[in-house]
């Protein structure tokens, strides 16, 4: 096979998750700036709850779905719901301008999707390329997160700017049509049988036989253990808190704006040298490097006497840092588990990343106000160590690639 960065099937199913996350990105910009316009900025806070919840509930049962029905399948299915629904938003909002009950009801089926779209999208790059290619594929994959979070901001801005909440959702369901025609484009070769294991006839007990896999091999489950912490403090939390920092030091929308692009380009450069990484590596060892780091490097953006572009230029450090760890963890976990499995286990994961995350979201405002920001930048260093600690066990120090 082509090298990950050649592959045409490889860069359709990337073409295809580049356009749905700058979709998502978008999305959230324009549903905050929504409900703040027409019911206020308490009401953002209920509307994205909205959407968080579900999402957080029905996880385990996306990971089922994408089991059984196929990851390919679940995603056209999951981009097409949010292709129509956002469309009739767009169209109600043009209409009749943005109304909180639309509002509502399309981030709870935002949340809801998403829970079904996200473990599949874990289980669909080991279909379609060799182990050895994982690594780059999670690479690729960072670089567009990393891109998207980067230019989404500003694509929602203008676009709301220019054409409000309606020309907003309108671009978002264009982006997810884009995605639905690519994914379609992708082939998907038929997963491998397992002789003898037809395996539980029920979602429910499909559910558990899978907590039942995962709890079964310990190298799998602190690998979770290492992804979980390793990651619940970048799906958002530490970019709440370089907003704290910013206003505690009295700076303005210039300095928080360096340190967050910093972030993202850091990412993108770790996404992008590993994408084209040619040697094989000690996965496992690397992880537990770069959890080490990146425990300094977070602990230390809210230093005494930290100026903008020093705290811009970790930033970039530490976006270079936690995405080796990211993307490894993804690749081993990929690697690690079954096929048949990979929805259930993906789902467990990212339930305790982006799934938890928004419940860290008051804590962080708690700390800032109570101890300072410092302490709440001390306490995510505290969770990268602990993270590298599970890493540094023999069952995952010594994984390879």
């Amino acid at each position: 096979m082509p090298p990950a960065f050649r592959d045409r099937n490889l860069l359709r199913w990337l073409g295809a998750y580049t356009s749905s996350v700058t979709g998502d990105v978008i999305y959230y910009t324009a549903l905050t700036w929504a409900v703040t316009r027409s019911a206020g900025p308490a009401a953002a806070g209920v509307v994205l709850a909205a959407g968080a919840i579900p999402r957080a509930v029905l996880m385990p049962a996306g990971g089922v779905l994408a089991d059984r029905f196929g990851p390919r399948r679940v995603l056209i299915g999951s981009d097409v719901v949010r292709c129509v629904a956002v469309l009739a938003v767009a169209a109600a909002t043009y209409a009749d301008g943005p109304h909180l009950g639309f509002l509502l009801l399309l981030a709870g089926c935002f949340g809801a999707v998403d829970a079904v779209f996200m473990p599949a999208v874990g289980v669909l790059p080991p279909r379609l390329t060799e182990p050895h290619q994982l690594v780059r594929v999670q690479g690729m994959r960072t670089l567009a997160v990393r891109l998207a979070n980067a230019a989404g901001p500003l694509a929602a801005a203008l676009i709301l700017t220019a054409s409000g909440a309606s020309g907003a959702f309108a671009t978002v369901g264009l982006l997810f049509a884009l995605s639905l025609a690519l994914l379609a484009a992708v082939r998907v070769p038929a997963p491998p049988t397992h002789a003898g294991s037809a395996g539980p006839s029920s979602p429910w007990a499909e559910l558990l036989d899978g907590l039942r896999y995962l709890k079964e091999r310990r190298a799998l489950t602190r690998l979770v253990a290492v992804i979980a912490l390793g990651e619940l403090c970048f799906s958002g939390p530490v970019g709440a808190g370089l907003v704290l920092l910013v206003d505690e030091r009295g700076w303005g929308a210039a300095e928080l704006a360096l340190p967050l692009a910093a972030f993202s380009a850091g990412g993108a450069a770790t996404g992008l040298a590993l994408t084209v990484a040619r040697a094989a590596l000690r996965a496992g060892a690397a992880v537990v490097g770069s959890l080490l780091v990146t425990a300094v490097l977070v602990t230390a953006l809210a230093a005494p006497g930290t100026t903008p572009g020093g705290v811009a230029a970790l930033c970039a450090a530490l976006g270079a840092a936690s995405g080796i760890s990211m993307v490894l963890g993804q690749a081993l976990l990929q690697k690690e588990t079954e096929a048949r499995y990979l929805g259930r286990v993906t789902a467990v994961t990212t339930l305790c990343t982006l799934g938890l995350s928004p419940l860290v979201y008051p804590v962080v405002g708690f700390v800032a106000a109570t101890w300072g920001t410092g302490v709440f930048f001390a306490a995510c260093g505290a969770v990268c160590l602990l993270a590298a600690g599970v890493a540094a066990t023999p069952e995952v120090r010594s994984a390879r690639l």
